[in-house]
């Protein structure tokens, strides 16, 4: 005799490693986006610096005429 209530138990038992997975999978995707954002936050305050030294060598240079 077959019980029809052994599937719905055996989905149940998925549920925890689902959602296991899918909340891996959010952590690795944050991770990534934090990572992207700290690379890109560096080369624009890298470029903003250059321009202040430029800007800074010109004021400097202003002065001294």
């Amino acid at each position: 005799m077959i019980n029809g209530g052994d599937g719905v138990y055996a989905l149940l038992a998925l549920v925890p490693i689902i959602f296991y997975l899918a909340l891996t999978g959010f952590f690795i995707y944050f991770v990534i986006k934090i990572i992207k954002f700290i690379n890109e936050k560096t080369r624009l305050d890298r470029e903003k610096n250059e321009k202040l030294d430029e800007l800074i060598k010109v004021l400097n240079q202003n002065k001294k005429d």
